[in-house]
């Protein structure tokens, strides 16, 4: 029987990644898995209102919001490739409001305490200057429009220049997270760099790094992901 000890109860996130959605195949793989043990999971759809406004400081705003109509509990993150990013800068932002408030009686009602990142693109400003070009850059920066085929939609979407110029401010390598952390890399990941994540979470005692022989998407290796995740979150039954 699948159980769950948690009170009060965890609730689940999943991220999506860049030009993906909230219904992709992971996040209905993780959705189904995790519905024996009573945990829905909560997916904000980056898409919304408009993909071509999308930045980081919207997806982080998105994310907070969608927390704090939740009843108080603890949350885990699980984000994919900009997803992951999203929510290695949403832990570091919790982090950094609580040492801003030290002191202060009233505590965080939805604390981050596990983050969970599949192919993380913790340098995503660089992934798309590598992607593009410093000549697709510029022209991305002059008219502000650039188009990317869209997953989701199944066609090319466009998408401001301000999506590039808003992720730089956030920098991964300094922010601050202590939070429990799961990172799952594919060896032959073309998107994001193997050897960057590797390294990155080297320097990191609370990251505990699984390398697979797997590309981005990583879905030759969802029944892995599930039984690490699984027991990362403490589900007993899985």
């Amino acid at each position: 029987m699948s159980t769950l000890v948690s009170n009060p109860p965890l609730h689940v996130f999943y991220l999506h990644g860049f030009a993906s959605s909230a219904r992709s195949s992971k996040a209905r793989f993780f959705a189904e898995r995790l519905a024996p043990f009573g945990l829905p999971l909560h997916c904000p759809d980056f898409n919304e209102p408009d993909f071509s406004t999308l930045t980081t400081t919207r997806m982080l705003q998105q994310v907070e919001a969608a927390m704090a109509a939740l009843p108080p509990g603890p949350v885990a993150l699980m984000g994919s490739s900009l997803g992951a990013f999203v929510a290695w800068h949403a832990a570091a932002r919790q982090a950094a409001a609580a040492t801003a408030r030290a002191g202060a009686q009233s505590a965080e009602p939805h604390p981050i305490t596990k983050l969970i990142l599949l192919a993380p693109a913790l340098d995503f400003g660089a992934n798309r200057v590598r992607e593009i070009g410093d000549e697709g850059l510029a022209r991305w920066k002059a008219t502000n429009q650039r188009e990317f085929f869209h997953y989701a939609y199944n066609e090319p979407r466009t998408v401001h220049y301000a999506l590039y110029e808003d992720a730089r401010q956030y920098d991964s390598m300094e922010a601050r997270v202590d939070v429990p952390a799961l990172v799952f890399q594919g060896e032959r990941d073309a998107s994001v760099d193997p050897a960057r994540v590797r390294a990155f979470c080297a320097t990191r005692p609370s990251i505990t790094l699984h390398m697979l022989d797997d590309d981005h998407q990583l879905l030759a290796s969802l029944d892995r992901l599930w039984a690490e995740s699984a027991a990362f979150l403490g589900l007993s039954g899985a």
